[in-house]
């Protein structure tokens, strides 16, 4: 479906109610906009709604239901297989929506569904909190969270989601509700690792935990012949290190990194612990 295809006056109707930007393929921003991070994906929507906020999310969702258009959802734009952009329909983009709101005191964090977790970091640090988030500082709270989030202090301080307190989402319906332990428990257990799958989250809210401001990360690198011994004595530290020490253990192509040493760039022989 291309622009063109769309019912003028629908469109213009949802212009006037819209507070962000639509973009289309006509607009010089479309092709940096329809861009994420993983650059094998080049799919073209027909619009793409940057929404400022959540009354922006439920016009875009009307749009898109009565006018049958497919929707992805955009966040950070992180995924691998780039569900964050579909061809043909509407992206309903959140990438403004970064709003962060730091409660020290309860050791609490609200946050737009459009922030990346080094907005988050860069929120509570200098309050000395953190919450769990992704080992990769460019990619997005909301499909990290809604997936579980996997990041270094899970020892210690558990999963993303695990540390959700509470979220906003737009339902199917276009309706902008609360979940949380309290209110629509069901629907807040589901999220909590469950995707994408029921509804748009606008707003996550965190517990906050003490953490730095000093941490230590240590990557060592070993040949792919000492794998076996490697291996074996990197179970036996990580099943009696303490809660702080998060680890991990990968075979890989050492990249060209300035921060591994350049005789190492490309080689295929070596373990990371």
């Amino acid at each position: 479906m291309k622009t063109t295809d769309i019912d003028p006056n629908a469109l213009d109707s949802f212009r006037q109610v819209f507070k962000g930007s639509l973009i289309d393929s006509s607009d010089p921003r479309y092709d940096g906009a329809r861009r994420v991070w993983n650059g094998m994906i080049d799919r073209h929507p027909a619009l793409i709604a940057q929404c400022t906020e959540a009354s922006d999310v439920i016009s875009a969702l009307r749009f898109a239901r009565e006018n049958d258009f497919m929707v992805a959802v955009r966040g950070g734009g992180h995924h691998v297989a780039g569900y964050a952009v579909c061809d043909d329909g509407l992206v309903i983009d959140m990438s403004s929506m970064r709003d962060i709101q730091v409660d020290p005191e309860n050791r609490t964090v609200r946050v737009g569904a459009g922030a990346r977790w080094a907005d988050v970091d860069e929120a509570t640090q200098p309050f000395g909190l953190a919450t769990p988030g992704g080992e990769v500082s460019e990619t997005g709270i909301a499909g990290l969270t809604l997936g579980g989030g996997v990041g270094y202090t899970r020892r210690k301080y558990g999963l993303s989601c695990d540390n959700l307190l509470s979220v906003e989402m737009v339902t199917a319906e276009g309706q902008l509700i609360k979940a949380s332990k309290s209110e629509n428990s069901d629907l807040f257990w589901a999220l909590r690792g469950g995707g994408g799958n029921f509804g748009i989250v606008t707003t996550f809210e965190y517990r906050l935990h003490p953490v730095g401001p000093d941490v230590t990360t240590l990557n060592p690198f070993y040949p792919i012949g000492k794998a076996r011994q490697v291996l074996k004595k990197w179970r036996e530290f990580a099943a009696d290190a303490p809660e702080e020490a998060t680890t991990a253990f990968a075979m890989w192509v050492v990249p060209s990194h300035p921060d591994i040493p350049e005789n190492l760039h490309g080689a295929d022989d070596h373990v990371r612990s």
